[in-house]
């Protein structure tokens, strides 16, 4: 019986190394970039952040088919699969003895996309991000280097605060860990409303009030600050839509797919 008991303990330990050091070891890898050229060459570019709460990434809805849907609008689009805690890293609980993946690893690898992105000879270059990865672009707006800072940022029903009570609680222990999203300091940090002061790039964002995933409240929050800080933005709520949509029609209402039309007619605007 204790030989049996020993054996359990050994390889739970054994699992909890593992969900430790995987993120390190696999963290190149989730950095990586999926590039999206359009037919014709242009002088505008996109980082996509796909969404998932900080723990997992929506690969395919708010990543490769946005990508495709902005090179088929002659954008240039950039997919980033950034770190995340991962499934193993969520359930587990594994970051309380493990550091594994989060903030400022997601930052981090959104910059080196911005660099290696502008290398490549842009005029612009922006940063699309979903939920979650909305929140991350408008920290990129707020807090990346001057010279990696992006031209502009889309936010689309984004996670916003990590302080308020309408705070989305589960993007917060993926960015933070099971150890600091308690803190205070950290967390008001990265309460982005907090910190719109910091952007100056043109903002486009859109939600819906009837998101049942991440609390309207937020974009609505993040719409004031940047009204009070006389930021230049675009703002939409939609009555209808949900959450998690990315750009396909049959994921969400009819109203709030028009944000895909909004998003050009913005985008031209600024490429011109």
């Amino acid at each position: 019986m204790k030989q049996n008991n020993f054996l359990c303990i050994r390889r739970l330990s054994m699992l909890l190394l593992i969900a430790g050091f995987l993120p390190s070891a696999l963290s190149l890898s989730a950095r990586r970039l999926q590039e999206f050229l359009p037919a014709k060459s242009t002088s505008t570019a996109v980082v996509v952040c796909p969404g998932g709460s900080y723990c997992w990434l929506s690969k395919k809805t708010e990543g490769r088919e946005v990508g495709q849907w902005l090179a088929d609008h002659g954008i240039a689009a950039y997919v980033l699969y950034y770190p995340t805690a991962g499934w193993a890293g969520f359930a587990l609980h594994s970051r309380w003895l493990f550091h594994g993946r989060q903030h400022p690893d997601q930052i981090n690898a959104l910059n080196r996309a911005l660099e290696i992105v502008r290398s490549k000879g842009y005029r612009r270059v922006g940063a699309m991000g979903f939920s979650a990865g909305g929140h991350l672009v408008l920290q990129a707006a707020a807090y990346s280097p001057r010279n990696l800072s992006p031209d502009f940022v889309a936010p689309i029903y984004p996670v916003v605060s990590m302080s308020h009570p309408c705070v989305h609680r589960r993007s917060r222990r993926g960015l933070l860990g099971e150890c600091r999203w308690r803190d205070k300091l950290v967390c008001d940090s990265l309460s982005m409303e907090r910190h719109a002061d910091r952007i100056c790039c043109p903002v486009f964002m859109i939600n819906c009030m009837d998101d049942p995933i991440v609390n309207h409240h937020n974009a609505e929050l993040m719409d004031s600050a940047l009204t009070v800080h006389r930021v230049p933005h675009f703002y939409r709520q939609y009555r209808t839509g949900g959450h998690g949509f990315g750009v396909n029609p049959r994921k969400t209402s009819e109203e709030a797919i028009e944000w895909k039309e909004e998003f050009l007619k913005w985008i031209k605007a600024i490429m011109q």
